[in-house]
């Protein structure tokens, strides 16, 4: 049974373009319909939709054959098995010491013996690819990551499995068959892997699909995580980007409650007690009061959690997932010692920002995985910027002139602002 939508038609005003052209349907609708619930099949022929602005399988060539990649950027495998990278590394010859390097001519023979070919993390490599996989981070707000994978005709690289994440698939060259299966587990948390459970996801794949398809160039997938997939490219080459999307759970928020918990009852001489000399841990009833204790000791504390303080771990843990855009360390250097009161400076894209209340003489930034303090004077300035993403020099409210310059240039040489829009 297939899951095909029809496209909504484009507004031209929607606010999440990176998931349009995953989806071709409101954003809206697939959040309430889709998201982590359903597969969504998106046609090229409803959208016109192509994905070579992202990548092409000449990019792909000049990835393994021009750009020295090394493991683990790279992954083979074949009918289900992963190729040791030994048979597709070498030295990087004079002047790169370095004794993982792609060997294209090992890639060349692999391919061509059936292997398809994984390229991973090109959200970190290719340019096209690190900006629309921020821009679907910022229009799902879960971190996302980006990987290709090129199958030679008539192959399989992967038996029936299923991601603990969700996955958004663009076909951007050939064609290739996809089958997929109810879960054997919902929503599987990356400590819940599809091999743990090999036979039973072996057994769902021999039963009718809900989803069984061809893919052609433009076409886009949706897949919750746990679903069960497998895919066989079919006459020609085929290349599929597959965006993985990092979910934030409430595992996440409950494993940040425990470990405020973990904090909170360190504090507890109770909890802190050693248990009985000679205490017999084979025989589980001679801990039973011990563990009784502990029990409800923790369940005590867990009433005593401070929401709030939950929400920040959970900001914390995925912040640290996000890259911000990069600065340009030469440039910005030269232009943080050049700064005077009408440079520009902006606000680094991406960089997710919080400013806490000022305490005493000094305010704490928040910027991504860095905390940085800062003079409290400053907090109305740097208020400002975050409102606004980009400010003169002179236009930094509440401060002298040269407090401008001094926060200005300190701004640029910690890669929270950018000057001059480098």
């Amino acid at each position: 049974m297939s899951e095909d939508l029809p496209a909504a038609g484009r507004t031209g005003t929607s606010p999440r373009p990176a998931l349009w052209r995953c989806t071709h349907t409101d954003p809206e609708a697939f959040a309430a319909e889709r998201w982590a619930r359903r597969p969504l099949l998106a046609r090229a022929e409803d959208t016109g939709e192509s994905f070579a602005d992202l990548l092409t399988l000449d990019d792909v060539d000049e990835l393994l054959s021009r750009r020295g990649l090394r493991t683990p950027f790279l992954r083979i495998a074949k009918d289900g098995a992963v190729v040791d990278p030994k048979r597709f590394t070498t030295s990087g010859g004079a002047g790169a010491e370095v004794a993982d390097q792609v060997s294209s001519d090992a890639v060349l023979r692999l391919f061509a013996d059936g292997s398809t070919v994984v390229l991973q993390g090109l959200h970190r490599l290719w340019p096209p690819l690190i900006e629309f996989a921020d821009q679907l981070a910022a229009d799902l707000g879960h971190p996302t990551q980006v990987n290709a994978y090129i199958t030679p005709p008539s192959s399989q690289g992967f038996s029936p499995h299923y991601d603990v994440h969700d996955v958004f698939v663009l076909q951007f060259a050939g064609e290739k068959h996809w089958r997929i299966h109810e879960p054997v587990l919902e929503a599987p948390l990356r400590t819940q892997p599809w091999n743990d459970r090999a036979a039973a996801v072996a057994a769902a794949a021999e039963n009718d699909p809900v989803i069984d398809t061809v893919l052609r160039p433009g076409d886009a997938l949706y897949l919750p995580r746990g679903y069960l997939h497998s895919a066989r490219a079919l006459g020609g080459i085929s290349g599929h980007l597959t965006i993985g999307v990092h979910s934030v759970t409430r595992w996440t928020a409950a494993e940040s409650a425990l470990d405020v918990v973990r904090t909170l009852a360190a504090d507890d001489p109770e909890l802190r007690r050693s248990l009985p000399l000679g205490v017999d841990l084979a025989d589980p009833a001679s801990v039973a009061d011990d563990v009784a204790a502990v029990i409800a000791g923790l369940r005590d504390w867990l009433t005593r959690v401070d929401p709030a303080e939950v929400a920040d771990r959970v900001r914390a843990r995925t912040w640290s997932q996000v890259r911000p855009g990069p600065v340009a360390p030469l440039a910005q250097s030269t232009a943080a010692a050049a700064l005077g009161p009408d440079s520009v400076l902006q606000l680094r894209r991406r960089l997710r920002c919080r400013l806490l209340p000022a305490e005493g003489d000094r305010v704490t930034l928040i910027a991504g995985r860095r905390t940085h303090d800062l003079p409290a004077t400053t907090a109305a300035a740097v208020a400002e910027l975050l409102a606004v993403g980009e400010l003169k020099v002179a236009d930094l409210p509440e401060l002298d002139a040269a407090d401008q310059l001094t926060l200005a240039r300190r701004l640029v040489l910690e890669g929270i602002a950018v000057a001059g829009g480098a």
